[in-house]
């Protein structure tokens, strides 16, 4: 296939997105959480900040170039948590989804 029509395939699904998200969003922003809820929330976004620090190619460019340290940090999330080797409940929603995230599906 060419790249054109790759182009037009990831361009569509971009489109897309929105009119996907929009709908699920609605439904949701209401919903009520609990405070443990925002710990595991936090916890996760711990685990967005280690990915981007260690791993993410363009904060690591920023980083060792002198980049404009704000700017680069920027991105990240203003509330997190680093709890040390953390395991969610047995049997809670928190440790399905590590299971998902650990051991992913062969969706095709």
């Amino acid at each position: 296939m060419s790249m054109e029509h790759w182009y037009d395939f990831v361009t569509e699904v971009g489109n897309s997105f929105v009119e996907a998200y929009l709908p699920i969003m609605e439904k949701r922003k209401a919903l009520p959480y609990t405070e443990a809820q925002r710990t595991w929330q936090e916890i996760r976004r711990g685990r967005y900040v280690e990915f981007n620090l260690v791993h993410d190619k363009g904060t690591l460019f920023g980083l060792k170039t002198n980049g404009r340290i704000e700017s680069i940090l920027m991105s990240l999330p203003p509330h997190v948590q680093w709890v040390y080797d953390h395991h969610p409940e047995v049997g809670s929603e928190e440790e399905k989804l590590i299971n998902v995230l650990q051991n992913p599906k062969d969706w095709v």
